[in-house]
């Protein structure tokens, strides 16, 4: 072989080496490229997802009142939102609680009357609404219940274990310091004085009158009538239609029925629901498609962490 046949073969090597160098360069820089592409795709896809969180358009909002009512943040923001979204014409709201903490309550009835200044508002009782249950209901204009709803329950109650005898018997005392005899409120680890629970009937009794009163003025009911509304005790849907505490038995027809007739516009709207609960973070979902796996906790929902005695339930 000529000596120029050999460098030749060198320089077709070389030229080949680094040919094949490039392509590897390029295939590394289009493979990153494609995964950026991939991944810009898939976080905008999830944020789209995040925009539209809410329904959109002329619509009839909806939302789901479950399980015990404590005070929620986020849940005041969406009913915000919804008093103040142009698009949303009315606003049902389904209702299946045994009811909650008064002040969780008092909150949610408030925020139900702020929409229903600008847009009727619905209650449409489930399985149970009663006590807090009830006051969120008497936030709506109007009340629909199933003929066997459980609902009523007005009244105030308190309740706290009383360990001090286990105590006393495993030896076990505890020492207390207070300025007065009140100071802290009945407590698990010891007997409740006379004081004590005098005090705790006297915040019973007043907020028990928050509550009558509420009824009262709600329901239009007042005397012998409220008296006996007023008593603990709960009410089949049919009873609570013949002794005020709600309008009318009936289901989703019987809502829209109802809407219609406030406004004929709206019988030609879509229910939308709004979800009370807050969406995950955008790059939870990216992470969980990406690994397969939910990389975060969940989440306890109002209910599932609510103490384990209320004033109002």
């Amino acid at each position: 072989m000529p000596p120029w046949d050999g460098k030749k073969e060198g320089f077709e090597r070389d030229l080949y080496e680094e040919r094949r160098r490039k392509w590897r360069r390029s295939g590394f820089w289009r493979g990153i490229g494609l995964m950026v592409l991939l991944l810009g795709g898939l976080i905008w896809l999830v944020l789209s997802k995040a925009e539209s969180e809410f329904p959109t358009g002329e619509h009839i909002a909806r939302i789901s009142i479950n399980g015990i009512i404590t005070q929620d943040r986020y849940r005041e923001e969406i009913l915000a939102k919804i008093a103040a979204d142009d698009d949303v014409k009315a606003l049902v709201v389904w209702i299946n609680s045994p009811g909650g903490t008064v002040v969780g309550s008092e909150i949610l009835f408030e925020a139900l009357r702020d929409v229903a200044l600008n847009k009727p508002v619905v209650a449409q009782m489930d399985g149970v609404a009663a006590s807090g249950g009830y006051i969120a209901a008497l936030g709506a204009d109007y009340i629909f219940a199933r003929s066997n709803t459980v609902t009523g329950s007005i009244g105030v109650i308190m309740e706290y274990p009383d360990v001090s005898g286990l105590l006393e018997q495993i030896g076990v005392e505890m020492q207390v310091v207070r300025s007065s005899e009140t100071k802290g409120g009945v407590s698990p680890f010891r007997a409740a004085s006379p004081d004590e629970i005098a005090a705790q009937e006297m915040m019973i009794e007043e907020t028990f009158q928050w509550f009558k009163s509420l009824v009262g003025a709600r329901r239009n009911l007042e005397g012998r009538a409220l008296d006996e509304v007023t008593t603990g005790g709960v009410f089949s849907g049919r009873k609570a239609v013949d002794n005020g505490l709600i309008d009318a038995l009936g289901g989703d027809a019987a809502v829209l029925d109802y809407l219609e007739s406030v406004d004929p516009a709206l019988s030609e709207l879509s229910v939308e629901d709004w979800e009370l609960s807050p969406a995950e973070p955008w790059y939870n979902g990216v992470l969980s498609t990406l690994l397969g796996v939910n990389p975060l906790l969940e989440r306890f929902s109002a209910a599932e962490s609510a103490p384990l005695y209320s004033i109002n339930r």
